[in-house]
């Protein structure tokens, strides 16, 4: 049986498990920039993105694995955004890309929830940034146990139905490469996370359906969209 959301559920978490900053990435695999065709070449950019495309999952959007999420009244479904997050052991500032993984802990799997839309040159706060809207796996995989973080089979099951796949093979930057270009300019300290990127086509899921998130070797995240109740 789930169990209602409680925002404050992390709390309780470890304190190597618990981020002080999650740090998403837009338009970090091949097929996404390769979607966006000749978007990116219009106003306001003119131009493909020459830096990561980032944004913040704050603390209001952290859930746990099994917990159900409430969909707003005004959102009637959320794209699940599968990714690999990047939990770091230690403070990483101006790192090279040589020994990028040096400063990561392991690996956890989280959910990006977003509310459709089509937009990547405004910042997402009221798509990304709602309550329970990163759903964050409790399993911590060790860094040594993955040979290859860019090597990793991500799949997506909507009610037990598997409704995508996709690989961390297809990164534009892959994963020692994007922590070397985001400390460049921004620190990230000891239990912050980085989401390596959002899969294109994120599959869209409503309120009454689960979701999960298999990423072997990491496991795999559960949860269940329900709706806000009425008083």
């Amino acid at each position: 049986m789930t169990r209602p959301l409680d925002y404050a559920s992390l709390i309780d978490w470890p304190a190597e498990a618990r981020p002080r900053t999650v740090v998403g990435t837009l338009l970090n695999y091949r097929q996404a920039l390769e979607q966006l065709g000749d978007a990116a070449q219009q106003t306001p950019y003119k131009a493909t993105p020459k830096a990561p495309v980032l944004y913040i999952k704050p603390a209001n959007t952290y859930a746990e694995s099994d917990s159900d999420i409430v969909l707003p009244s005004d959102v009637a479904e959320v794209e699940i955004g599968a990714c690999v997050g990047l939990v770091f052991e230690r403070k990483a500032t101006r790192v090279k890309a040589t020994n990028a993984l040096d400063y990561v802990a392991g690996y956890r799997i989280v959910a990006d929830l977003s509310v459709p839309h089509a937009s990547y040159f405004r910042p997402p706060m009221k798509q990304k940034c709602r309550d329970g809207f990163c759903p964050i796996g409790a399993q911590l995989t060790p860094r040594a146990q993955i040979v290859d973080p860019d090597d990793l089979t991500i799949e997506v099951y909507i009610d037990g139905r598997l409704a995508q796949q996709a690989h961390t093979g297809d990164l534009i930057r892959p994963v020692a490469k994007l922590i070397a270009d985001v400390t460049q300019f921004m620190s990230l300290d000891c239990g912050d996370i980085l989401l390596i990127g959002v899969p294109v086509d994120a599959p869209r899921a409503r309120a009454g359906q689960r979701f999960e998130i298999r990423i072997a070797p990491l496991g795999s995240l559960v949860n269940r969209l329900t709706v806000a109740p009425v008083f």
